[in-house]
Formats: C-alpha cells, structure tokens, sequence
C-alpha cells in the first residue's frame, strides 16, 4: 500500500501543503530529541553535583565516596536499568568537578560529547573544543576525531595567516550532528529506559547463526543458563556488543560469545580479550570461576572457533572446564551446518 502512494502523482498544492505539514513534525521530533538530551545532561550534572558536596563534603579526590559509587550503581541499576554502572558514576562526578557552573552547560552537546570533553586536560584546550562543537554542530564522532589530531594544538603552531587551511582541511572532514543521531545514543535509550534495536548490530545470517547458537547451548543440558543477547559495554566514548551472554551454573562462570562471519583477525581475539577483563573486573562475583570468551568465525569456505581465557585461567579451564563446554571440534562441526542451512533456505525461497 505504501509503495503505491509513493507512486501517485499529487497537484502542486497538495505538495506544498504537505510539506509544511511535514516541517512542523520535523520541527516537533527535533525538540523532543534535543529535550531529552538535555535533561539527561542536566540530571548528571545534579548527581555529580550531589556526590561531590554531600558525599565528599566538597573534595575532588577520586578515592573519598568510593564505596557509595559502589552501592548507589548497585541500586540504581537495578531499579532504571544498565545506564547507571560505577564507571558512568565517575563520569557523573568528574563531570560535575570540570564544570562547577551549570550555566556553563550547552544544550547543544550530548553526554557523549562531554565524556571526550572531560579528558582534556588543559582548560582553555577544553573551552576551545566545547566551542567549536557548538558553533560548528559537531557530531562526537568529529569532536573525537578533531581531538585525536590534536587541531586546537596545530591552530596554535600556525601563523595566524595561515589558520585558515588549517580549519579549512579539518571542515572538509565534517559530520555535522542530527538531532536524530541523538535518540539512538545508548545513553539517551538507557536514560529514557529504552531498548537498543540490535538490528542496528547485526546482519542476517549473523541473526540467523547467533539464534541457533543459543539453541545449541541450552539444548546440550550441561548448566548453561542465558543472560543476554548485544550485551553492551562502554570505554570511554565507544561501545561495544558481545553477541551471546551465558551463565553456566555448574562450572559457576560466564561464557561470552563473539561470532564473526568474515576472516578472523587479531584484532578480534583482542577485542575478546578486552570483554574477558571487562567481565572479571565489573561484572563477575568473588564467588564465580574465570570468565571464558568464546570467537566464532564463520567464513564461507571455512570454520574457526577459538576459546579465549585470560593465562592465569588455563589450568582450571584444563581440569575442570572441559567436562561441560562443547569441545571446539564439536562447535565447528555445529556451526559449518547451521550456515549450510542457513545458505540453503535462502537459496530455497529466492
């Protein structure tokens, strides 16, 4: 139904008034991004504000109200969702200690640009940066990119006649930012108590593989309990999603999986190695074993699986692991015939 409209023919003043009818919703989304944006920024500020002059009696010392990041990201997570880890806490308090005057706050700029804007450490580098992303609309993608080539640094080691190719050869690499860029933030969606759309994320063979990948594990009755499909996790301005999240009750550990439809590269076992350490550090208890990382490679003409564990975890992986998690023969062997049937239904319904 939808593409046939697309194909009417309408009279001119149908179209001019269909236009201005579609403005006035443009406008509308617009504000409702920005204002949510907005608030989000302005509620931060106030927990900061609140962690630093109540709880830490005004000190800017990192190590005073430690242990209340610890408690109130327990409570806070549990009660509005993943936004709230001890890590955003910190960012909330260092937040509030670059900028002590809320009026100083653009409405302008997304928590993410503030989070590259808090590790600059030279003030008037800071106000220079925070400048430009408002006057230029900057998205956080070319605010971080302009901070990694150190722009603010070349604008002041060249002649004044001369700063002008200096700004001209940093707008040829503008993205601006859309005010639409906003409400797909994982930090906007978590604020608001939203849910990523993990289509965002994955292709559809890759769907198609991680669904019987989740099948496979809990079919083979050996303690394995899921947790979580695109789990996210945060450094600094960037965000990462492990595929497949799975608790295994018996062995008392998580298995993290990462699946890969193209050539597998050091990078990725890299990548694997960072959501291991995560996991140890932020999210596994005194009580659980080691964290296990899992990659799959599903290559079209062949298979790679690779288990990835941290080096102080091999010993226990030897004796103990082995007895419940699928061999890496067995997951290759699963996966070379998931894809196969995968390919062939498609092939099927062409």
């Amino acid at each position: 139904m939808k593409s046939e409209t697309m194909k009417k023919t309408f009279s001119p003043s149908f179209e001019r008034f269909y236009n201005r009818v579609t403005k006035i919703l443009e406008v509308a989304r617009d504000k409702v991004y920005q204002t949510a944006n907005t608030e989000m920024v302005q509620a931060y500020w106030s927990i900061g504000q609140m962690i630093v002059e109540e709880e830490q009696k005004g000190s800017d010392r990192a190590e005073y109200g430690q242990s209340l990041l610890v408690i109130l990201s327990t409570r806070l997570t549990s009660d509005y969702g993943k936004g709230f880890d001890e890590s955003n806490l910190r960012n909330m308090r260092k937040f509030y200690l670059v900028y002590r005057k809320r009026d100083a706050l653009r409405p302008e700029l997304a928590w993410t640009h503030y989070r590259i804007l808090m590790r600059i450490e030279k003030d008037d580098a800071r106000k220079f940066y925070l400048k430009e992303s408002v006057v230029g609309n900057w998205s956080t993608r070319q605010l971080e990119r302009q901070v990694n080539s150190h722009y603010f640094e070349r604008i002041l080691m060249t002649k004044e006649d001369s700063r002008s190719l200096v700004k001209q050869e940093a707008d040829s690499k503008k993205e601006q930012m859309q005010p639409a860029h906003i409400i797909k933030d994982p930090y906007v969606l978590e604020f608001l108590n939203l849910k990523s759309n993990t289509t965002f994320y994955e292709s559809e063979l890759e769907q198609a593989l991680i669904d019987k990948l989740q099948e496979f594990l809990l079919e083979l009755g050996k303690g394995f309990s899921f947790v979580s499909r695109q789990y996210r996790i945060s450094a600094d301005t960037k965000h990462f999603y492990v595929d497949l999240v799975f608790y295994n009750y018996i062995l008392q550990c998580f298995l993290l999986i990462d699946l890969k439809t193209g050539e597998l590269t050091h990078q990725d076992i890299g990548q694997m190695d960072f959501y291991v350490r995560y996991f140890e550090d932020q999210v596994k208890q005194e009580t659980d074993n080691p964290t296990i990382g899992l990659i799959l490679s599903a290559e079209s003409n062949r298979t790679i699986v690779k288990y990835s564990l941290l080096k102080e975890s091999k010993q226990i992986f030897a004796s103990k692991y082995k007895l419940y998690l699928p061999s890496e023969k067995e997951l290759k062997k699963e996966l070379t015939r998931e894809r196969k049937m995968i390919e062939q239904e498609k092939r099927l319904k062409k």
